[in-house]
């Protein structure tokens, strides 16, 4: 090998490093032009509340969660026989509490979820 080979290797291996630093510093100028974009939209949010703007408990004492068992109220019918309800003739389909309070167990012998394993009803 000739001189000029080592040379002609050697430009095209510093041409690589000059395309990876150059690669390096768009990078990072980019991570920078990102960093201050987010600081810009933050500085434009509103600032948290102050501790006199949180939200308090009621007078009457903290509100508890209430467990009932609740049913749909009936549903509507058609005047014709041959007339089809659609979904917008509903509305808001609402609920009622249920005249039994008492929550609904297992029975004895399922298996309490569909593919459960167990045997079931038999």
């Amino acid at each position: 090998m000739t001189t000029s080979m080592y040379e002609a290797a050697a430009g095209v291996q510093v041409f690589g490093y000059v395309l990876i630093l150059v690669a390096g510093l768009a990078c990072v100028a980019g991570l920078i032009w990102a960093f201050r974009l987010g600081a810009k939209v933050r500085e434009r949010e509103p600032a948290p509340p102050r501790p006199d703007e949180q939200p308090r408990v009621p007078p009457s004492g903290p509100v508890r969660e209430v467990q009932e068992m609740r049913e749909p109220d009936e549903v509507p019918r058609a005047a014709d026989g041959d007339e089809r309800l659609t979904p917008h003739h509903f509305g808001n389909v609402g609920s009622k509490p249920a005249e039994d309070q008492s929550r609904p167990r297992w029975s004895p012998g399922s298996s309490g979820s569909f593919g459960g394993g167990g045997g079931g009803r038999t």
